[in-house]
């Protein structure tokens, strides 16, 4: 009797390879790789299976910074206590496993912007997807934070809070990639300060407290 032997087809993920082998160019060259055309070739594949995944190198880098905030919130998740922080120890709780995250990706993220993380306002223009989900982000931890009365309400400035803690993100990155720190313990205490700092701005003020009282005793008149 015959035995027909199946031969089985292991199908390619093309996006994985795709971001593996961007990394490792930019690892070993110090810079993107010179043409999509070229870079498909290297990894032996075709130039149209490259854009069904990504339309440019901007496209690439955009990816990673995206799937380093998504791998950050989902090892939140599995710390199972996020839920029953404050909204100042949720933001701290982002920040410090956000580093730890950006960790496994130093050499790279070093060889990309070392050089320009001085002229940072926040993050590179590649980072507006990243920015995007943070915001949503942020302002649920914003939103709970009111709620809690730990955040006050402001007219118009509580408005601008999330881009405030964008801004916070960029300033961490920024102390990150420059940090030589023995386990980057300056970054740590940098998060600290500048978290607690930003809490207590947010937070309700002594002049917020004169503001309601004086308020009260013109509507008491």
């Amino acid at each position: 009797m015959e035995t027909t032997t199946v031969k089985k087809t292991t199908k390619k993920d093309y996006r994985k390879l795709i971001l593996e082998g961007f990394k490792n160019h930019v690892l070993e060259h110090g810079e993107l790789p010179k043409s999509v055309f070229k870079f498909a070739k290297d990894l032996k594949m075709k130039e149209e299976d490259f854009y069904t995944y990504f339309t440019s190198f901007e496209a690439i880098k955009s990816t990673i910074l995206v799937d380093i905030f998504d791998e950050t919130l989902a090892d939140i998740e599995k710390q199972g206590v996020f839920e029953a922080y404050s909204a100042r120890e949720k933001f701290l709780s982002f920040l410090f496993t956000w580093i730890e995250v950006l960790k496994k990706n130093r050499s790279y993220l070093l060889s990309l912007y070392e050089s320009k993380a001085k002229s940072f306002v926040t993050l590179p223009k590649e980072s507006a997807e990243f920015k995007e989900k943070f915001k949503a982000f942020a302002s649920e931890i914003i939103l709970e934070g009111k709620e809690t009365e730990e955040i006050a309400s402001r007219p118009v400035i509580s408005d601008r809070y999330d881009e405030a803690l964008w801004i916070q993100v960029g300033f961490v990155f920024r102390y990150w990639l420059d940090d030589r720190s023995p386990r980057f313990e300056k970054t740590d205490a940098a998060i600290e300060k500048s978290v607690n700092l930003a809490f207590d701005l947010m937070g309700k003020s002594a002049l917020d407290s004169f503001i309601d009282f004086a308020k009260f005793m013109y509507q008491s008149k």
